[in-house]
């Protein structure tokens, strides 16, 4: 076990719900919802090189697409973003986490290097995300430096400070080495909280990634499942200069992360 990306708990046998009986049209169904993520993201790789030149709207409505292929409806409540240098930081459960993140504002994610050898996707993030070694907590100091200095830059960088995945019905405690990059930037950090629903309301954890599951089996669950919604919850930001260290700045986003929302207001429904 890391001391920076501790493991959760959570396992898919104990904890993730299983797809119920497959009727025979929902495996056609569910390929054709894989061809079509799996198409989205070579077009991703095929346009990486671009690079800053594409403006962010673009990649919103592309991770949109992404998630939406995948047979998930999208629903995005909550605070307005700031333009500028920008922590994200939020809950994690699945996959689908990061271009729902990359919804709300197109950010550099802060990755774990395994990512790298995803098939499809790991080329795709070795374009612009920020790996972290989690065998090497020697690393971590220059980690932090390399995120400050992308948040000072400008850039938006979206981490996941549980330093795992958990089902969504279970949460970790945020880790706080990321948070001393947003202080040493002077930048503000702004907590998003997901949340996995079937249409009715209920709570699921069919889209968790959690434990040994393989990324093939979490693809095919979440593909043959009917009804899931994915809510994206974007809290206040946290001003640079208003907690003292990294603990209560951690301390404070998941709080902010967690609280029951004071608003309503609905920014995209898809």
């Amino acid at each position: 076990m890391s001391a920076w990306l501790p493991t959760a708990p959570c396992t898919p046998r104990a904890c993730v719900e299983a797809s119920a009986g497959l009727r025979a049209r929902a495996v056609p169904r569910a390929v054709l919802r894989l061809t079509g993520v799996f198409l989205l993201l070579l077009a991703g790789i095929a346009l990486s090189p671009l690079g800053a030149r594409i403006p962010a709207s673009p990649i919103r409505r592309w991770c949109r697409w992404i998630v939406r292929a995948a047979g998930v409806r999208v629903r995005v409540t909550g605070a307005a973003v700031p333009t500028g240098g920008l922590l994200l930081v939020a809950n994690h459960i699945s996959w689908l986490d990061i271009p729902l993140i990359a919804a709300v504002r197109p950010a550099r994610m802060l990755a774990k290097t395994e990512v790298r050898r995803w098939p499809v996707a790991g080329p795709l993030a070795a374009r612009g995300a920020l790996f972290i070694d989690r065998d090497r907590l020697r690393a971590l100091p220059d980690t932090v430096a390399l995120i400050a200095r992308a948040l000072r830059e400008g850039a938006a960088v979206a981490a996941f400070p549980e330093g795992s995945t958990w089902c969504g019905r279970a949460q970790g405690t945020y880790r706080r080495a990321v948070f001393q990059a947003a202080l040493d930037a002077g930048v503000p950090v702004q907590p998003v909280r997901i949340r996995y629903r079937l249409t009715g309301g209920t709570t699921t954890t069919a889209p968790a990634f959690v434990g040994d599951d393989t990324l093939l089996a979490s693809l095919w669950r979440v593909a043959t499942a009917r009804g899931l919604v994915a809510e994206v919850e974007v809290r206040d930001a946290i001003s640079p200069g208003t907690h003292p260290d990294r603990r209560a700045l951690a301390c404070a986003a998941q709080r902010q992360e967690t609280a029951a929302p004071a608003w309503t207001h609905t920014l995209l429904v898809a």
